[in-house]
């Protein structure tokens, strides 16, 4: 019984990274493409570019592939996949003008981006091609608070 077990948790981790990779190239794709994709969609009036841009493995995965996650995790990659859909069906049938349809793109990619946030916590980043783990970052420059802000605050009194 000892060995099902570990093949189950094998299944399963590769299950986790195939959807994470998957997930993470959607998001680099879309990133590398945001600004070409309506140029193309502006002069040849093409959906194609922003369709091809949303192709996902995902639909290749059956409920026997899936099974493997525990339900949180599986609700967690369906949130990922329905604001994927959401945005995939709006490409598909907009009737709006170029600088609309990019203006929308903004809010349906902030969604995607919290989606695919919440996606990485849950499974994990990717595992790339060399066993390293795909982590994708941009740096971000605090500030050091001002001296004054920090004794300006007011002091909750300690319960004893």
């Amino acid at each position: 019984m000892a060995r099902r077990k570990k093949t189950d948790d094998e299944t399963a981790h590769r299950v986790r990274n195939l959807i994470a990779l998957d997930a993470a190239l959607i998001m680099r794709r879309l990133e590398a493409r945001r600004d070409e994709m309506f140029v193309l969609f502006s002069r040849l009036r093409s959906r194609e570019p922003m369709l091809t841009t949303l192709a996902t493995r995902f639909t290749s995965a059956t409920f026997h592939d899936l099974v493997h996650l525990p339900e949180r995790e599986q609700a967690v990659v369906h949130g990922f996949h329905e604001r994927l859909d959401e945005m995939r069906w709006y490409f598909t049938y907009t009737e709006d003008m170029p600088s609309t349809v990019q203006q929308t793109f903004g809010v349906l990619y902030r969604r995607l981006e919290e989606a695919y946030r919440q996606l990485v916590v849950a499974l994990g980043p990717p595992v790339s091609s060399q066993g390293t783990v795909v982590v994708e970052a941009e740096p971000v420059r605090r500030e050091a608070p001002a001296p004054d802000t920090l004794t300006a605050r007011p002091r909750l009194p300690r319960r004893e």
